[in-house]
């Protein structure tokens, strides 16, 4: 009788911490991807270069591409300052469609000068990629660093038309930031 009772207090003890199991439901953690982290939570990212390309046409904004690797300290540097400087969270969410990449994609258009990070490239509607648009270095061409984003804090916006002054104003030649 003994075995009996130690089997069916166990079979008791079973059910009751399989209902319990049951009852605890998931709690709902918003996904984010690890690469997003950091680069600015109210803005759109796309998660894919062909997601990025669709919506850029049907939008019609432009396509800012940031080629980062979590590793290494001049993409964390970028990244603080792109993060903290309300200018470029506003113009990134408003103004363009945003990509994040860490690894290359197979068009070798957005390597125009090398695969190396970080580095910014632009791509109008037309499905141009900008390569007109350059940072100050003569080795990395579509390299930023942290004191170029404060220094200009973005202040051009990208057309089929060219680079223009944010707002209303008009064409500048002045290409190179």
């Amino acid at each position: 009788m003994p075995r009996w009772f130690l089997y069916l207090l166990l079979l008791t003890c079973a059910r009751v911490v399989a209902l319990n199991k049951e009852k605890v439901k998931p709690q709902k953690v918003k996904a984010l991807s690890f690469l997003l982290i950091g680069w600015g939570d109210n803005i759109t990212w796309a998660q894919t270069y062909e997601e990025a390309l669709s919506k850029m046409i049907e939008s019609q904004k432009p396509l800012m591409v940031i080629h980062h690797q979590e590793d290494c300290p001049h993409s964390q540097a970028l990244k603080k300052v792109f993060a903290v400087s309300k200018s470029i969270q506003k113009m990134a969410k408003e103004d363009f469609i945003m990509l994040n990449l860490v690894h290359e994609t197979i068009d070798k258009n957005l390597a125009p000068d090398g695969n190396y990070v970080p580095r910014i490239l632009f791509v109008d509607p037309s499905m141009t990629v900008r390569t007109d648009i350059i940072g100050r270095y003569s080795n990395h061409l579509y390299t930023y660093e942290p004191k170029d984003l404060v220094l200009c804090e973005w202040p051009f916006t990208i057309s089929n038309e060219g680079l223009g002054e944010r707002g209303n104003e008009e064409y500048t030649d002045r290409q190179q930031l």
